[in-house]
């Protein structure tokens, strides 16, 4: 019987492996701003996109390690966005993942330009993918850009203060979180040379999955602990944030979070191998706890 647990905990060890062995050291010059990369990098969290990537290319029948350097790559980019999310001109925390975040204990300065050698890094690992490099590399770029995960973040900045609209909180859902999800999953099909109706399938079931995780991020900033989460919770509120929660309410989401769960495992069927990982990760994204 498959066990997430144990999938998730090797997927972490995988992954941080490998990101330790093609991160440079911290001693490495200039030292504060690689000590800055891997404060961020390895300070905990989820691995949830390298982890996908990895599962989307053992679903086309590949082993994890086709995927390694595009699920290194996502994480580098993803914490990059972290680092950015994090400063005082956009969100002005001071804790993520329970530690003290990057630019306060770097400064603003090394922070910023940490989040940028973290960017450049994941395209460097991304080229060096054996199979469909380009392809690889485009996903990569269309997720990080303008119409990707900036996009996302600047309507996610914009829409505060604003009354709930539903057109910006699906374009937020899709873009600040969702792009991420949808990228790592079709880097891994294209790490494994998958056919192109898993492709398609990669694309609809991370689409799912990545509005159901930014849903159920809305309603653990409300319900959850600074304990639970590692940083602090409430912020959607008091930021009047365009979330799940100011426009379909609590209940509303809580629906909308079962349907998604439901259309990422109808996607599954495009795949030609394997996927209780895949169908495990999206059940555990809808009922995750932190």
């Amino acid at each position: 019987m498959f066990d997430l647990n144990i999938y998730l905990a090797d997927g972490s060890r995988w992954i941080e492996t490998a990101l330790d062995r093609l991160v440079p050291p911290a001693f490495t010059r200039p030292d504060s701003l690689h000590a800055a990369m891997r404060h961020s990098l390895f300070a905990g969290g989820k691995r949830l996109r390298p982890i996908l990537c990895a599962a989307a290319a053992e679903a086309c029948g590949a082993p994890r390690d086709a995927a390694l350097l595009p699920a290194a790559a996502i994480e580098c980019l993803h914490t990059y966005t972290l680092i950015h999310d994090d400063l005082p001109c956009m969100d002005d925390d001071d804790l993520r993942r329970g530690l003290p975040t990057c630019h306060k204990v770097y400064g603003e300065a090394t922070a910023l330009l940490a989040g940028d050698a973290l960017q450049a890094l994941a395209f460097e690992l991304a080229a060096r993918t054996p199979v469909h490099a380009l392809d690889i590399v485009r996903e990569l770029a269309a997720a990080a850009g303008s119409t990707g995960v900036v996009g996302g973040q600047v309507e996610d900045m914009l829409g505060e203060h604003l009354p709930p609209d539903e057109s910006r909180l699906r374009f937020i859902q899709q873009h600040k979180t969702g792009d991420l999800i949808v990228c790592a999953c079709r880097m891994g099909v294209l790490a494994a040379a998958g056919p192109a109706p898993a492709l398609e399938a990669a694309t609809r079931y991370a689409s799912a999955i990545g509005e159901a995780f930014q849903i159920a991020d809305d309603i653990l900033n409300a319900t959850a602990t600074a304990e639970q989460l590692g940083k602090a919770v409430g912020t959607d509120a008091a930021r009047e944030k365009t979330t799940a929660l100011s426009v379909h309410g609590m209940e509303g989401a809580k629906r909308r979070l079962q349907e998604l769960t439901g259309e990422g495992l109808a996607a599954l069927s495009g795949f030609p191998g394997g996927t209780d990982p895949l169908a495990a990760l999206a059940r555990h994204v809808a009922s995750r706890k932190n």
